[in-house]
């Protein structure tokens, strides 16, 4: 069977070591992989690794690889402006994300920037195959995580109001802003640093389409999202 061609896009040499080692070690014509779900038989092949997203992009058009599997928060580049990008190019490469971060602000956009899948880094060696394996045949595959929160997120009225839902911990602040909790006072109760706080707030503003906190309140209350005034 014809190898799947991989570009591995990570900040982290490690990573990259070990991905690098892990796909090398099974293929190529490494045969199938017990537990995959597929029944392909095929290896793969690492053709490159890229540390940020414009490198990414530079080399998939280069080395046409089946299949990238893209990092998403990487200095000089992040990986949804690179996967828009690919798929902006037309560039025949499926994106399978492979990430530590399953949240709201992490997987809409990477989903709708055009990633074929979304996976976790703490998948089994044999998940993380099958997934590539079914990147490379165009199929969608989901972590049960990510798949969770994208079903939550399209049901949501907030997400259907404003693109996207609000975090817990956002959904949080929020509520103590209602109250007139001052930023100072909110860190202190959440155990969080007063500039990430501010952080959130920023967030929540962008998520609701308002600009201060008396407008992000009163969005609240008419979406929902902190009960009905």
């Amino acid at each position: 069977m014809t190898d799947i061609t991989l570009l591995i896009v990570d900040d982290h040499p490690v990573v990259r070591d070990g991905l690098r080692g892990m796909f090398t070690a099974a293929g190529p014509g490494s045969g199938s992989d017990p537990g995959s779900g597929s029944g392909s038989g095929s290896g793969f092949r690492v053709l490159g690794e890229a540390s940020d997203g414009r490198e990414a992009v530079e080399l998939a058009l280069r080395l046409d690889p089946d299949v990238v599997l893209m990092d998403l928060r990487m200095p000089g580049g992040n990986g949804v402006d690179a996967i828009a990008e690919l798929t902006r190019l037309g560039v025949r490469a499926r994106v399978l994300v492979l990430t530590t971060y399953d949240t709201d602000t992490d997987t809409l956009p990477a989903i709708e920037a055009g990633a074929t899948g979304y996976l976790l880094k703490d998948a089994p060696r044999e998940e993380l195959f099958g997934a590539v394996r079914a990147a490379a045949e165009g199929r969608t595959v989901l972590s049960p995580a990510v798949a969770t929160r994208l079903v939550t997120a399209v049901r949501s009225p907030a997400a259907q109001a404003a693109g996207t839902a609000l975090s817990a911990r956002e959904g949080e602040i929020l509520a103590l802003v209602a109250k007139g909790t001052g930023n100072r006072a909110i860190a202190a109760e959440l155990f969080i640093s007063e500039a990430t706080v501010k952080t959130h707030l920023t967030h929540i503003y962008g998520k609701l389409g308002v600009n201060d906190r008396a407008a992000a309140v009163a969005a609240g209350y008419d979406r929902g999202i902190l009960g009905r005034s």
